[in-house]
């Protein structure tokens, strides 16, 4: 094993992904149990995912779900990769994570996204519109704001204000210019490719700014992982949920 792998911290994030023949329900509480079994691993983190309407994943109240995690586990970290922040009002997300941190301190993981749905029909079910995830870096400072109680209402969000909960921004397209200008810890993919994820991380570090959230760049890397018995079969096991999502894009709805 090399240095770098050894020195390396893995984390999981589970979508709850719902298995043929099975329900939604048990895939929440195969979650669960892959907590207490990555802990039991020594992995070093476990996230949880927000998903509206997506055939095959039950994973949609991240904070919800975490909850039960944490209360299921003692050790390993839990978060959220991530909560949508345009999903939701910031006061609500902070008094979500002020609770999760008051039950759990030092343990939680606040992850955010800014996407609005895959399809039209998500995003008219949840009241938002593509132009919404634009408010995307507006929306964090409000949320900081929060547990900094320096929000111009005069409203104290309870329990967060003075907590601190290691916030961590998932960055796709201008995700890593708005953790960088905000100074916060990005999470970055290899989705669309490698060279690209490359120069996100690249113009975060340059763009970096101290914040008291972060005193350097933090990067997080994210990748798909399916495990076989040959690399062939491995890939096999992904086509399915690549080509579901290629669909939902071009055509505005999941698969039948």
């Amino acid at each position: 094993m090399s240095s770098v792998i050894a020195a390396t911290r893995f984390s999981v994030l589970d979508r709850s992904r719902t298995r043929e023949g099975h329900t939604d329900a048990e895939a929440l509480r195969d979650t669960v149990t892959l907590a207490r079994e990555l802990e039991d691993l020594g992995y070093h983190r476990i996230w949880v995912s927000e998903h509206h309407g997506v055939p095959g994943v039950a994973g949609s109240a991240p904070t919800v779900l975490a909850a039960a995690v944490a209360g299921a586990t003692s050790r390993i970290r839990v978060g959220t990769g991530g909560v949508m922040l345009p999903n939701h009002q910031p006061l609500v997300v902070a008094e979500q994570f002020g609770v999760l941190e008051s039950l759990f301190p030092g343990r939680i993981d606040m992850g955010l996204g800014r996407s609005v749905g895959f399809t039209d029909g998500v995003r008219r079910a949840l009241g938002r519109d593509k132009g919404d995830a634009e408010d995307f870096a507006a929306q964090i400072e409000e949320l900081l704001g929060w547990f900094r109680g320096t929000s111009p209402t005069g409203v104290h969000a309870r329990p967060a204000e003075g907590l601190t909960v290691p916030p961590f921004v998932l960055a796709m397209g201008e995700g890593a210019d708005i953790a960088a200008r905000a100074g916060l810890p990005m999470v970055i993919g290899d989705l669309r490719s490698r060279e690209k994820m490359q120069r996100g991380i690249d113009h975060y570090r340059e763009h970096f700014r101290p914040s008291p959230w972060a005193a350097e760049p933090y990067v997080v890397i994210s990748g798909t992982v399916a495990v076989a018995g040959t690399p062939e079969e491995a890939r096999r096991l992904l086509v399915p949920e690549a080509w579901s999502m290629a669909y939902s894009r071009t055509h505005g709805t999941f698969p039948p």
